[in-house]
């Protein structure tokens, strides 16, 4: 049976695939880029679009990064008032699980559900380092082993809130009053990290209960997603690479009680489209030079090398030194867990093409995945779809808010014509968008 593509919209914000110097870039922040964005998604047909977060500044040498200097507006902020302007588009919000608390987390996001009528998702993250939680004033106060322990029972809480009422329990009769019935609401929850009692606000929305996402990508964070996502957003978006994760997380759904299909992998990807494969080509080697500079190419080393590499030339050799583990030199962006193995990947590359450090740089780290004519990236995303290296995936554009225009204008037309995605929305809610049932 031929597969549907499932397709989302990453909002770039500010990381390393961010083009901000470019001169059509504009505002993140501005509610207009948000909205040119999200537009472009519903016209394309998209599943969803989805926010990341920032709980705080990242520091290089305790100064912030030009890319984090634009800062990140709250999610559920954002979508709230997209879904004022969208109509069928699902709208998912990453909100950290380790500085929320249960009930607060559901209400907000059931509240996007409601206002959005059935389109909400939680894209669920943790986080453990006493950087970020200095914003909190808990820094440090979770043990890195702990964070999936209090991720997992904080998931259970508000999915146990979310379908605290029954379809019955609220009974609407204007001549009789509104009432409802005994029990409506209540939960009751003691756990390692929680212990709560009392009644949940509101009913479900049309969708039941939001969508879950997670990202994991440790054991236990797969273990994790296949115990109770919808989605996950995964970073492995090449196709050996790709079918490895796919395997091995659908094979842990069984021993859940899941099947395949409750479970959908959607890797974040980027694509580079022009008229011609070798026209493609040189727009991607174009568009890597600009989002690693010169001094973005030493910070990105200084995050695998765990030192002070200021003194490098980013056109010259890379370091000789090997790396420092548990360095605090960069703050806030998440760490390799084996950066001796990467530098020597690097190296090995560097000495057989004869790269610099900002050219390893670019091309280790800052390689986009799919590039080619509008008939070459239709041709090879639906490859991954049917041979199972995903479900679909996400797009993360290089340009606020017109990175997607290419894309949606060129290739979705190729899926729709191959019979592999839709050609318009057939339901209103998000998990009817991703085939999802509760």
């Amino acid at each position: 049976m031929t597969k549907q593509i499932h397709l989302a919209a990453h909002f770039p914000g500010v990381n390393n695939t961010t083009v901000w110097a470019d001169p059509e870039s504009r505002s993140q922040i501005d509610f207009a880029s948000f909205k040119h964005l999200a537009a472009t998604a519903e016209r394309g047909t998209f599943d969803f679009f989805f926010l990341a977060e920032g709980l705080r500044l990242r520091e290089v040498k305790g100064r912030i990064h030009d890319l984090d200097v634009v800062g990140r507006p709250e999610s559920l902020t954002v979508l709230s008032a997209l879904a004022a302007v969208t109509t069928h588009l699902g709208l998912a919000a990453t909100v950290n699980s380790t500085f929320n608390e249960p009930y607060e987390l559901a209400k907000r996001i059931a509240t996007l559900d409601h206002l959005s009528g059935g389109r909400a998702a939680w894209n669920v993250v943790t986080s453990w380092d006493a950087f970020t939680g200095e914003n909190f004033r808990r820094g440090g106060y979770l043990d890195k082993a702990d964070r999936y322990v209090r991720a997992q029972e904080s998931l259970r809480i508000v999915r146990k809130l979310w379908d605290s009422w029954a379809d019955d329990d609220l009974v609407l009769d204007q001549e009789a009053g509104v009432f409802a019935r005994e029990g409506t609401g209540a939960f009751a929850d003691e756990g390692a990290h929680f212990g709560i009692r009392g009644r949940f606000g509101l009913p479900p929305s049309p969708q039941g209960r939001p969508v879950v996402i997670q990202a994991g990508d440790s054991d236990q964070g797969r273990d994790f997603a296949a115990s109770g996502a919808d989605v996950i957003f995964s970073r492995h978006g090449s196709f050996a690479a790709g079918q490895t994760f796919y395997k091995d997380v659908k094979d842990r759904l069984a021993k859940h009680g899941r099947t395949e299909e409750s479970l959908k992998i959607m890797p974040a990807v980027t694509v580079v489209v022009a008229d011609t494969d070798a026209e493609a080509v040189e727009k991607a080697r174009h568009i890597r030079e600009q989002q690693v500079s010169g001094p973005t190419a030493i910070v990105l080393a200084e995050l695998i090398w765990g030192r002070d590499l200021s003194a490098y030339d980013p056109d010259g050799p890379l370091p000789a030194e090997g790396p420092v583990i548990g360095s605090t030199v960069t703050q806030g962006r998440a760490g390799f867990n084996d950066p001796a193995s990467i530098i020597k990947e690097w190296r090995e590359a560097a000495d057989a093409n004869g790269w610099s450090l900002r050219q390893t740089v670019i091309n280790q780290q800052n390689r986009q995945t799919f590039i080619g004519s509008p008939e070459t990236v239709a041709t090879e995303m639906n490859r991954h779809v049917q041979e199972n290296a995903a479900d679909g995936f996400v797009l993360v554009p290089h340009l606020t808010p017109g990175g997607l225009d290419d894309f949606v204008d060129r290739v979705v037309p190729l899926l729709r014509e191959r019979g592999v995605f839709r050609s318009e929305y057939t339901g209103t809610t998000l998990r009817s968008h991703l085939g999802l049932t509760q």
